[in-house]
């Protein structure tokens, strides 16, 4: 079972708050399902973008940032949750093209950061971007972590 997400805490809301972020929104497949039917999707247009869009990281590392391709699982915009389908806006205040931090990998590239400055990018908490890093190092060292990663434990 997961611990409390952000800003479940009353105390983190007030910190999203007085930063001025609003926190995530999750639209829900049904309801993608339902607004679909009054989008008209030009075909020459998806064409289009289905050609340029990249396939690979070497096709995009030094391409033009902020990276408009929200479709791709690197891009900090929007999640999809592969269950449920429901997508989640990371920044629903926010145009893509407004982000200055669109790709996971960019960042990675960029190396170590503090808890702060990845929940800012995140658009999270500091203890949660705290309570994820936990998870996950928890989770290597189930799948067999060295001694290294024991260290960073605890």
């Amino acid at each position: 079972m997961m611990g409390p997400s952000a800003g479940d805490h009353p105390g983190d809301r007030e910190e999203a708050r007085r930063k001025g972020r609003r926190r995530s929104k999750t639209i829900a497949r049904k309801q993608m399902l339902r607004e679909r039917k009054y989008l008209e999707v030009d075909s020459e247009l998806l064409e289009l973008a289905n050609q340029i869009r990249p396939r690979v990281r070497r096709d995009c590392q030094n391409a033009e940032r902020p990276c408009l391709f929200v479709s791709c699982k690197h891009h900090l915009y929007l999640d999809v949750n592969p269950v449920t389908g429901s997508i989640k806006l990371n920044f629903p205040d926010r145009e893509v093209w407004e982000l200055h931090e669109t790709c996971a990998l960019d960042l990675a590239e960029r190396g170590g950061m503090t808890l702060e400055e990845v929940g800012e990018i995140l658009n999270l908490t500091r203890e949660r971007i705290r309570q994820v890093e936990a998870t996950g190092l928890q989770k290597l060292l189930e799948l067999g972590g060295g001694d290294e990663l024991k260290d960073l434990i605890g």
